[in-house]
């Protein structure tokens, strides 16, 4: 060993103490931050324990109110089932007892038809209807019901042109208003988003009510002239029919409704006065007046100049009437009560006498408690359409020649 050996072992021991304190700083650091963490670790395991424990009772606690709450649901689906059982027997008793003892339908026929002089500007009135067509079929049965979608307010209407060659769904939305939806079909319409696939189109002035029809390409319905219905003035008792080009959107021609004192024709919709309908006769309107304010009244028009051509007085009344419509010539009255039930025709009047009462169904429509704002018939698809609270309906109709015994 030379000289340096002692220097060089000096300054490795001096090098090594400082290492050695250091490491031992950290073997003491490391162990207590083990300790920590054990010491979280044994928390977390008590924590969960305990709340393990408390869902165990929990659990305990709802199985026997769970087991009492299926029991319950159990009986009452069973009461249910049996009070939904003894509804449908009682209404297939009730239409056995009326099929026995059927109410007199509200039907005019020949002997009854009081003929007159026509009147000048309101055509000739209760005068017995010369048909147009071979038309002779009458409703045997509302047969069933499709809900398309809710749009819309609880009042308005939906339909086709029955006279159109394509498939277009016209919406009038509301009861006092001047804009229409047209969608491209019925598809498009039961869309989510519906509104971004319609057209709208805007009328001149606002219609009053439900009673609009799409014929033929034209808009037709009553608007509120100044001073009209609620208005005050000379024409407080009268509205003028607009017939609306809805591809040129312009007025085509408009008429005074030559029927004065008018009030709404169905007891259960007050926002309308006049309802115009189509069949495959043509263009009709149902009213009412004050002269008779117990029944509804019933006038055929000309589609091309809104001439009135003849007037009935019908024996079907006002009261719990909340719709109407016409199928080859004869007028079918919906009836409901307030609040809201199950739907019927109550009543029909054939202008052209061929329906005796004998002859006349009188059928609910399907199970469904609702309100009808308007109802519109499609001659070419023999279907109903309906909006009920906002809901548009689709009603499939099973007719029978008139002539046949129901």
């Amino acid at each position: 060993m030379g000289p340096r050996t002692p220097l060089l072992a000096l300054f490795l021991l001096s090098w090594l103490r400082p290492l050695q304190g250091q490491q031992q700083h950290l073997v003491e650091y490391m162990e207590r931050r083990l300790a920590a963490l054990e010491e979280r670790l044994a928390q977390c395991q008590d924590q969960s324990s305990r709340h393990a424990a408390e869902l165990r009772d929990f659990k305990n606690k709802m199985l026997p109110l769970l087991e009492v709450a299926e029991k319950e649901r159990e009986a009452l689906r069973t009461e249910a089932d049996t009070i939904s059982g003894r509804v449908d027997r009682l209404e297939r008793e009730v239409d056995y007892l009326e099929t026995q003892n059927p109410a007199l339908p509200c039907v005019e026929v020949d002997d009854k038809v009081t003929g007159g002089p026509g009147i000048k500007g309101k055509g000739r009135r209760n005068e017995k209807y010369d048909m147009l067509t071979d038309c002779g079929y009458t409703i045997s049965q509302v047969r069933s019901m499709k809900i398309l979608k809710r749009f819309g307010g609880p009042a308005g209407l939906w339909t086709k042109d029955p006279m159109g060659p394509t498939e277009k769904i016209y919406v009038l939305d509301g009861t006092q208003n001047d804009t229409a939806f047209i969608f491209p079909r019925l598809r498009d319409f039961t869309l989510a988003m519906a509104a971004r696939k319609a057209s709208r189109v805007r009328v001149p002035f606002p219609w009053v009510g439900t009673g609009q029809l799409v014929y033929g390409g034209f808009l037709y319905y009553a608007r509120r002239p100044p001073g009209g219905p609620g208005g005050g003035g000379e024409l407080e008792n009268t509205l003028q029919l607009i017939k609306f080009h809805l591809a040129n959107r312009t007025v085509v021609d408009s008429s005074v409704f030559p029927a004065e004192g008018l009030i709404p024709p169905y007891g259960l919709t007050a926002d309308t006065y006049i309802d115009l309908a189509a069949d495959e006769e043509g263009l009709w309107a149902v009213y009412a007046t004050r002269e008779d304010d117990r029944h509804l009244c019933l006038a055929k028009l000309d589609p091309q100049t809104l001439d009135t051509e003849q007037q009935w007085d019908t024996p079907c009344p006002r009261e719990n009437a909340e719709a109407a419509f016409v199928i080859c010539g004869t007028l079918y009255v919906v009836y409901n009560t307030r609040p809201a039930s199950r739907a019927r025709i109550q009543c029909s009047f054939d202008a052209s006498g061929t329906l005796t009462p004998e002859r006349a169904a009188l059928p609910y429509f399907p199970r469904r408690y609702g309100a009808h704002a308007s109802l519109r018939y499609n001659p070419r698809e023999r279907q109903l359409y309906a909006w009920d609270d906002g809901y548009q309906i689709v009603y499939k109709l099973e007719m029978r020649k008139k002539e046949e015994e129901v």
